[in-house]
């Protein structure tokens, strides 16, 4: 018959295995049950990482998706440490760079850390018993003589083993110092904090692991780390980026949420299915969500399915009432082709008593002015409820004022004078 112990050591190498569910990298292989298994005999929670820098001012559902993992740690009653990289921002992170990240003030830097911790608590729990919330500059704003302690640990060629710096390095592109020196804070952030484990991207597996390193060097035991996916944009190709235009932001309207996950392509549905929404209960390690069933979303239709993933996001992250009234405005505006409740107005100005819509549209729709004359000369606009006759780009400032200026199906403005 099973000993306490052994039972203690098989309740963890399961959790371990719920709790790595998604996750890509899950090393050394092991290490979470061990971790798990120790925290258990000891009587303590674990202390499980994040880093992020504020390098932008909005989380969008890339980023959500370790967050969402660090929930999963808190609701098995342990303590995520988020770690604000306040002062690493200042450096910049080089992962998946070819050339030096340019500078952010430190009045952006903070403005995006305090945005950043608001909206990670969509996600998180924010009892002070399962989040601890610090800002790196506490600790590497450090003496000269501590930063040297911390240069001793690693050696150049480690640093260049990383694979954006080795690329670089074959190709004679420049690696500054400053960039050189990120891994090696990032990693004594784990110090600081004394990491049970730690999360991140796959495009941060070498940090991760640095930080075991540089933890034995301190004197401290190894943390175990989970890499979790990266998470395509609504693009379906490139990594969810705000630059790129292709994210989904967690704050978001449940309006414009909604209306940017029906975007994605049908093929990327279960991806953002399995990285983004909870396993139906009972499901074993690794398990999809199941808004759809026992199969998932797979089982739906394409547009089936992406109305059941759009809902169940807006539900997250706002509400079920959100999520419906979403899904009638969307319905309304995409597939009716009626105007929505409420309508962005913009401001215009008369040159020479007329109102040039072309350049009212450029401005509102983020069109050129010869795409707009296009557009009016198809019969591709309305002004209130008359359609724009070919050539008609000029309008008078009182036909204009008040009316709802409509291209295609779905863009729509009310028009003020200014």
């Amino acid at each position: 018959m099973p000993n306490a112990t052994d039972a203690a050591a098989e309740d963890a190498v399961q959790l371990a295995g719920r709790l790595a569910g998604n996750a890509v990298d899950s090393l050394p292989d092991g290490a979470l049950a061990e971790k798990l298994r120790l925290a258990g005999s000891e009587g303590r929670a674990l202390r499980v990482k994040l880093g992020i820098d504020p390098t932008a001012a909005d989380i969008h559902l890339g980023h959500a998706v370790v967050l969402r993992k660090l929930r999963e740690f808190q609701d098995a009653g342990h303590r995520v440490v988020l770690i604000v990289g306040d002062y690493t921002a200042r450096v910049g992170d080089p992962s998946g760079r070819s050339s030096l990240r340019p500078m952010l003030s430190e009045e952006e830097i903070e403005a995006n850390a305090e945005t950043f911790q608001q909206q990670a608590l969509k996600i998180l729990d924010p009892d002070p018993e399962r989040l601890e919330v610090r800002r790196n500059s506490e600790w590497l704003d450090m003496p000269m003589a501590a930063l040297f302690a911390l240069l001793r640990t690693t050696t150049a060629a480690q640093l260049l083993e990383r694979d954006d710096f080795a690329k670089r390095w074959a190709a004679s592109e420049p690696i500054s110092m400053l960039e050189l020196l990120y891994p090696l804070l990032q990693a004594y952030d784990s110090v600081a904090v004394r990491s049970d484990v730690e999360l991140g991207g796959t495009d941060q597996k070498f940090n991760l692991l640095l930080g075991r390193d540089v933890q034995r060097a301190y004197g401290q035991p190894a943390q175990a780390i989970l890499t979790m996916p990266i998470l395509v944009g609504t693009d379906g190709r490139r990594k969810m980026s705000k630059s790129l235009g292709n994210q989904i932001g967690v704050t978001d309207s449940p309006q414009e949420m909604y209306g940017r996950t029906m975007n994605i392509p049908d093929e990327v549905i279960g991806e953002y299915e399995r990285l983004l929404l909870p396993p139906p209960a009972g499901a074993g390690a690794g398990a999809g969500a199941g808004p759809g069933g026992e199969q998932g979303l797979s089982r739906l239709p394409p547009m089936e399915a992406k109305r059941a993933l759009a809902r169940e996001l807006v539900t997250w992250l706002h509400s079920a009432e959100d999520a419906a009234a979403a899904e009638r405005h969307f319905d309304r505006v995409h597939v009716e082709g009626e105007a929505p409740e409420e309508i962005e107005e913009a401001g215009f100005n008369s040159d020479g008593g007329v109102v040039h819509l072309p350049a009212v549209m450029a401005e509102q729709f983020d069109i050129s002015r010869s795409q707009a004359r296009r557009l009016i000369d198809e019969g591709g606009v309305t002004l209130g409820e008359a359609q724009l006759a070919a050539g008609e780009h000029d309008v008078s400032p009182e036909r204009a004022d008040g009316q709802v200026l409509k291209v295609g199906k779905r863009r729509f403005r009310r028009l003020r004078a200014r």
